[in-house]
């Protein structure tokens, strides 16, 4: 006689590849009608799978969310800490910095713009999101800075602004091909350095 089991969703067979399809509509999704536009009816339908199979990898919605920030934190945390050492110069490590973050924008445009709309959300702040690792490297990377005389006392989020937020604006630019006025605008290690040159003159004590 026969006897078919029925296993549980935790204990089928994991495959990599519709894991990663799942990932990868579900961040499609999001960039393109926010995170109310996200269902598992949707997703499932979108990875071409059944509702069902996206339960093998997660829990709920709750647990993909969660899940799909960690993932791209760590693809960030990859880029960012390339080649990076806390107890270089500050300009150096902003320059660093600001390279390899254009490289994982470059890389991962959909990603980093799913990154970008959790980090301004409300979800940022639930104990499952962690960015530990890439957090303790840039304290230390300030810490350094300061210590050395490079680096004016600062509350952390005005030394962000100051440090990345110029950064970050020619980002937008460069995504949207728009100058102030007119011509379409690209990034280039030149105007990366002539805008990061004037940045760190404004940090310095």
């Amino acid at each position: 006689m026969n006897i078919h089991l029925t296993l549980p969703s935790e204990m089928r067979i994991r495959d990599e590849h519709k894991e990663e399809a799942i990932r990868e509509k579900a961040y499609e999704i999001i960039v393109k009608k926010g995170f109310e536009g996200l269902s598992m009816q949707k997703l499932a339908k979108a990875a071409g799978v059944s509702p069902a199979t996206i339960y093998i990898y997660y829990k709920n919605r709750e647990d993909l969310l969660h899940s799909l920030f960690n993932h791209a934190q760590k693809e960030f945390a990859f880029f960012a800490l390339r080649n990076f050492d806390p107890s270089v110069s500050l300009e150096e490590g902003l320059w660093l910095q600001w390279k390899n973050r254009l490289a994982f924008i470059s890389d991962n445009p959909i990603i980093y713009q799913f990154f970008e709309l959790f980090r301004n959300s409300p979800l940022i702040n639930h104990k499952n999101v962690s960015m530990k690792e890439f957090k303790e490297n840039m304290v230390l990377f300030v810490k350094n800075a300061i210590q050395r005389g490079e680096l004016a006392r600062m509350e952390p989020e005005i030394f962000w602004s100051i440090a990345y937020g110029s950064f970050y604006s020619l980002v937008k630019f460069h995504l949207q091909e728009k100058k102030m006025m007119t011509e379409n605008f690209k990034i280039t290690d030149a105007k990366m350095k002539q805008t990061l040159h004037m940045v760190v003159k404004a940090l310095k004590p």
